[in-house]
C-alpha cells in the first residue's frame, strides 16, 4: 500500500480508508503497509504508529495486516513490531537495516535478535537496491530455521536468486516465497512462488488479483493477456520522469486521478506538476485504468 498524506508527514485517514476499501473490493488477499511503496523510512514514528492503528481498525479483520519494521535500530524496529501486534496485526517484513555495510553472519544475528523480540510471524524482505545488501542463500536457509520466520519477500529483480529459493524450499511448503516487482509476479507464481506484493494493486487491485489467479491455475494465454498490461503501466505510467523516484510519484498521481487520496509524497519526493500529471492522466487512459 502507498500511505495517503495531506502533508509530507501527516496522514491522510479518509484517503486510507478509501484505499484500503478499494483494495479489499479488488479482491487482494492482504494489506502490507510500511514498505517501499509505503515511504515508509521517510516517516516519523508517529505517523507509521497512526498508519498502523488506522488500518487495523478499519480493516477490521477483513484481511490480514502486514507491518513493515524495517529500521537501522533494533529497538526502534522491535518497538514497532510490539505496537502493531497491539493495534491487531497479523504479521511483521524486515529489510536488512541500511547505511553500514555489514557481513552475512551480522545480519543472521540481527535477525535472530528481532525474532527472539517480536510475537507476530517474521517475513524477510530482500531489498538490495534499498539496503545495499542482499540477504544470502545460506543465511536465508539459515534464518528459515527460527520458529517464527514465515518467509521471504524478493524485491532484488535478479530471477536466477528467486529460482534458488524455491528450489531451497521446494520442501517446505509452509516457507511463504513472494516477490515484490510487479513485473515478475507472473513469472515467479508460475515457477513455484506463492504470490506478489503488487504495487499497482493500489491503482487497480483487480488486474493483479487476476493476474495472480491465471499464474497460479497456468492459464498461460490468459496470463500472458494481463502481464502485457501490466508491463503496458510499468512502462509508461511508472515511468513519467526520469528519476528512479518516478515509479511512486506515478504510482501516486495515478490514485489520485482515480479519487481514492491526494498525491502528497513524503519528503525528499515531490509530487507531479501539471504536466507530468496530465501524462499520466493519458498513460491510464491508453491501459483502461481511467474512463
Amino acid at each position: 500500500m502507498i500511505t495517503p498524506l495531506l502533508e509530507p508527514d501527516t496522514l491522510d485517514v479518509v484517503g486510507l480508508e478509501k484505499l484500503i476499501d478499494h483494495l479489499i473490493h479488488g479482491g487482494v488477499n492482504g494489506l502490507f503497509i510500511l514498505g517501499t511503496t509505503g515511504e515508509a523510512p521517510a516517516l516519523s514514528y508517529k505517523t507509521r504508529r497512526e498508519v498502523i492503528q488506522h488500518t487495523c481498525r478499519h480493516n477490521a479483520e477483513r484481511l490480514p495486516v502486514i507491518v513493515g519494521i524495517t529500521d537501522t535500530s533494533l529497538t526502534e524496529a522491535v518497538n514497532l513490531a510490539r505496537f502493531a501486534t497491539d493495534s491487531g496485526a497479523h504479521a511483521l517484513v524486515v529489510a536488512m537495516p541500511y547505511y553500514f555495510a555489514s557481513s552475512q553472519g551480522e545480519l543472521v544475528t540481527y535477525v535472530q535478535h528481532l525474532a527472539a523480540q517480536v510475537p507476530l510471524p517474521l517475513f524477510l524482505y530482500n531489498a538490495p537496491s534499498n539496503v545495499h545488501h542482499v540477504l544470502g542463500l545460506d543465511a536465508v536457509r539459515k534464518l528459515s530455521e527460527l520458529p517464527n520466520i514465515a518467509g521471504l519477500k524478493d524485491s532484488g529483480f535478479n530471477m536466477i536468486y528467486f529460482h534458488k529459493l524455491v528450489w531451497l524450499f521446494r520442501d517446505r511448503p509452509d516457507f511463504t516465497l513472494l516477490v515484490g516487482p510487479e513485473e515478475l509476479t507472473g513469472e515467479a507464481v508460475l515457477l513455484g512462488g506463492h504470490g506478489g506484493m503488487c504495487g499497482g494493486s493500489n491503482i487497480y487491485p483487480k488486474l493483479y488479483v487476476d493476474l495472480y489467479k491465471a499464474a497460479a491455475a497456468g492459464d498461460l494465454p490468459e496470463l500472458n493477456r494481463l502481464h502485457s498490461r501490466i508491463m503496458q503501466i510499468s512502462s509508461t505510467v511508472y515511468r513519467v520522469a526520469p528519476e528512479d523516484s518516478s515509479y511512486l510519484r506515478g504510482m501516486k498521481c495515478a490514485v489520485s486521478l482515480k479519487g481514492i487520496c491526494r498525491d502528497v509524497m513524503a519528503e525528499p519526493f515531490q509530487a507531479f506538476g501539471p504536466v507530468e500529471r496530465e501524462q499520466v492522466r493519458r498513460h491510464m487512459i491508453a491501459a483502461g485504468l481511467l474512463d
